[in-house]
């Protein structure tokens, strides 16, 4: 039977890429001269924190983050915004959680979606990626159309590979 693989993964190439240009635009913008600001990753943790000593500049420095993030050809969708806090000495901070992989909860809600098109396909969660099958290709593209559309429901962006007849 042929089957596919979803997966939401993340080139973490790429987001260091990204990272490494946002830092130097933002060290030689004239709006940010004398204001201190931080862009830092860490990959164990899946998050990365933006910081910026003047509060009112952290938008712009996430404004800058996120443009050179979709120049380098991520997607937006990976990113988990989290509200800004309040730092030290009037300072801001902001935590960005980066999605890599399907959680479970993810997964469920998609597998149930695909199961209201009453497509003739079964899925099922391989750690955190799904493993979709189907009696024909054409059901398999279908099934693919729908998850695409579902991306922006469920706020992961989704990746379709490992194609097997």
């Amino acid at each position: 039977m042929p089957s596919y693989d979803v997966t939401s993964d993340i080139d973490w190439q790429e987001l260091d890429n990204a990272i490494q240009q946002a830092r130097r635009e933002v060290g030689s913008r004239f709006d940010f001269k004398g204001v201190e600001s931080k862009i830092d990753m860490d990959k164990k943790a899946k998050t990365v924190t933006l910081w910026c000593s003047q509060s009112e500049k952290l938008d712009s420095l996430k404004d800058v983050f996120q443009n050179k993030t979709v120049k380098r050809g991520l997607s937006l969708l990976a990113f988990d915004f989290e509200t800004v806090e309040d730092a030290f000495g009037g300072s801001s901070r902001q935590l960005i959680k980066v999605q890599a992989g399907i959680a479970k909860d993810k997964a469920k809600e998609l597998i149930s979606e695909l199961k209201k098109t009453k497509i003739k396909v079964q899925a099922q969660i391989q750690d955190e990626q799904l493993r979709v099958t189907g009696k024909s290709r054409d059901l398999l593209q279908e099934s693919i159309g729908v998850l695409k559309e579902l991306q922006e429901q469920v706020k992961i962006p989704l990746q379709f590979g490992n194609f097997r007849d």
